[in-house]
């Protein structure tokens, strides 16, 4: 029986494939069981390939696999699509009058189940029910308590009534009961629970999450793929705490608003995602010279242009780096994981505060729409701590003023943070302007100003490298003679990828990148290494570009963009080729 077990429902866009993948990975989790989930969808609403895969297991799990227990075809197109991940002893759930698997080249041992599908969701109260027969079925299959998917079937359907959730249980318990009755045959599974307690969640839910906890009052944007779900969680949410979500009319709206809810005093942030983020550039070089903390939700998907708006890809980096006309100070941040999308979303606010900067939080649609399970204590509360910055009052601005008692909102500091008043603070009136400005936020065009002004909001950036640890993460063996650098999503790959390159004998140090800018000093650890591999899921190897700048040594490239994420497998494939003909060091030309 294989450690972790991978189960997949495919078939048209609107055929409910995406509830229905969740129920399941909720009863799973409910029953004590890890989960992670990969989501395969066309951008449109109706029609085009559409898939949800889980891999689970009773110990943690990171990434996909190529390899499928468990697949439940509502299409003849979700056989054929899935047809190199089955094996010997798969089983392939699917309904006769839709789908067939007569004339397909499939792997020996392969067990397919035709099903009624239709007819039995037809008894138990109706057709739209058919999905859930399906996963009655698959829980005979591999051996899972039915019982545990009653919980995610009240959670899923228990505002609409007893009813409705009877007959869907009922609808289970037919898939069950005629995989039962009807087929003769031995499945090789038995899904194992626990008592553990685990939370499920995904990145774009990880960050609104991590708003909440960290205070944030107002949220702006504008629905566009794989952003809106930071929204929708909100939505509903934020009002409980005295906040606010607006549906902007647009992009530039949506940032102009999160910029005066800022300016206001209010922890403010705004979601988008590649074409979003085009749009926003002007109004973020106001952020940043008018000292507005603003946290800029960027979750990346393939581009340019609208590109494919529901596939992965790491492509935005240099626009979050280097976008915006003149030189405009920022901050990076790329969360690794799930929930690393709350505490860096934290982190962001923090950041945002101290500094009086914007900053970028780049996730990335694999992120977005994942679901994972983790331990309740992961998302500790108690351990959110809140830093709003040099913010004066009644008893400090007297410092802070002009001999005339101007107070002075852009003073120029040898830290370059200068003293920020919140609106009805007495005495603490003051303007600013997209324009160059004085201390006092006045437009100039006085070229020492200018000069002093500029050297200042650059200094803060100095100022943060000075006081916070930009630290990468680091898992493999630490003396290994291959590095493997990555930053974004693809870390859960990466991680379990050295678990099947030990089986082959080979041993790897992993880094792991959360800071993109300011991003830690990685040249001691790319000297020590004999190879240096760089993987991201962008064609021009964008991030090895920055290693390759930093540390003055060219680094072997493994990039993905195809619009799919990374799996822990074919990493692990994709390294062994790299290291088959290791490349020389070499200097890169200044």
């Amino acid at each position: 029986m294989p450690a972790d077990f991978n189960w997949a429902i495919g078939g048209e866009a609107g055929d409910g494939i995406d509830s229905t993948g969740k129920i399941f990975a909720q009863a799973l989790s409910r029953a004590g069981r890890h989960v992670f989930t990969s989501k395969d969808f066309a951008s449109r609403i109706r029609g085009g390939y559409t898939a949800y895969k889980i891999r689970t297991s009773v110990d943690q799990v990171q990434s996909v696999v190529d390899r499928l227990d468990v697949l439940i075809a509502l299409t003849p197109r979700t056989v054929e699509e899935n047809r190199d991940e089955l094996h010997d002893g798969s089983v392939v759930i699917y309904d006769g009058s839709r789908t067939t698997m007569q004339g397909l080249d499939l792997p020996e041992g392969v067990v397919g189940l035709d099903v009624p599908l239709n007819e039995l969701a037809e008894e138990a109260g109706g057709a739209i029910m058919r999905n859930v027969v399906a996963l009655g079925a698959a829980c005979e299959v591999s051996g899972f308590p039915i019982e545990n998917l009653d919980s995610a079937l009240q959670k899923r359907f228990g505002d609409k009534g007893t009813s409705i959730v009877e007959n869907n249980e009922q609808a289970a318990r037919l898939g069950r009961d005629y995989v039962g009755e009807e087929f003769d045959h031995e499945f090789d599974y038995e899904l194992e629970t626990t008592d553990a307690d685990y939370v499920l969640l995904n990145g774009d839910e990880a960050i609104g999450m991590g708003a909440l906890a960290a205070g944030c009052r107002f949220y702006a944007g504008y629905p566009i793929t794989p952003a809106t779900a930071v929204m929708e969680y909100l939505t509903g949410r934020i009002e409980k705490y005295g906040g606010h979500v607006v549906q902007a009319e647009d992009e530039l709206a949506a940032i102009n608003l999160a910029l005066g809810a800022a300016r206001a005093g209010a922890r403010s942030m705004t979601a988008t995602s590649g074409p979003g983020i085009d749009l926003m550039a002007e109004t973020f070089g106001l952020v940043a010279t008018s000292e507005t903390p603003l946290v800029i939700a960027n979750v990346m998907r393939s581009g340019p242009s609208t590109g494919m708006p529901t596939k992965q890809e790491q492509g935005d980096l240099n626009m979050m780096l280097y976008g915006g006309h003149g030189e405009v100070p920022r901050f990076v941040l790329a969360p690794t994981t799930v929930s690393e999308c709350f505490w860096k979303t934290v982190e962001a606010f923090n950041l945002a505060e101290k500094y009086q900067l914007p900053v970028y939080l780049a996730g990335d649609l694999s992120l977005a729409v994942t679901e994972q399970t983790y331990p309740p204590e992961a998302f500790d509360m108690d351990e959110v701590e809140i830093d709003r910055g040099f913010v004066v009052d009644e008893e400090t601005i007297a410092d802070h003023k002009t001999p005339d008692g101007k107070f002075k909102p852009h003073e120029i500091t040898d830290d370059g943070i200068s003293p920020r008043a919140f609106p009805g603070t007495d005495g603490g009136a003051h303007m600013s302007t997209g324009l160059e400005h004085d201390e006092l936020g006045r437009r100039t065009e006085d070229t020492e100003m200018r000069k002093k002004q500029v050297e200042k909001r650059n200094r803060k950036v100095e100022t943060a490298i000075e006081r916070e640890a930009f630290n990468y993460r680091e898992f493999g063996d630490p003396d290994a003679d291959t590095l493997v650098i990555t930053w974004g999503s693809t870390e859960g790959a990466l991680v379990e990828a050295l678990s099947f390159l030990e089986e082959e004998g080979i041993e790897a140090r992993v880094i792991s990148v959360p800071y993109i800018f300011p991003r830690p000093d990685l040249s001691e650890a790319v000297e020590a290494a004999e190879t240096t591999i760089v993987v991201e899921c962008n064609e021009r190897g964008q991030f090895a570009n920055l290693v390759e700048h930093d540390v003055l040594e060219r680094v072997e490239r493994i990039n993905k963009y195809d619009g799919v994420q990374f799996k822990a497998d074919e990493l692990a494939e994709m390294i062994q080729d790299v290291l088959g003909e290791p490349a020389e060091k070499s200097e890169v030309s200044q």
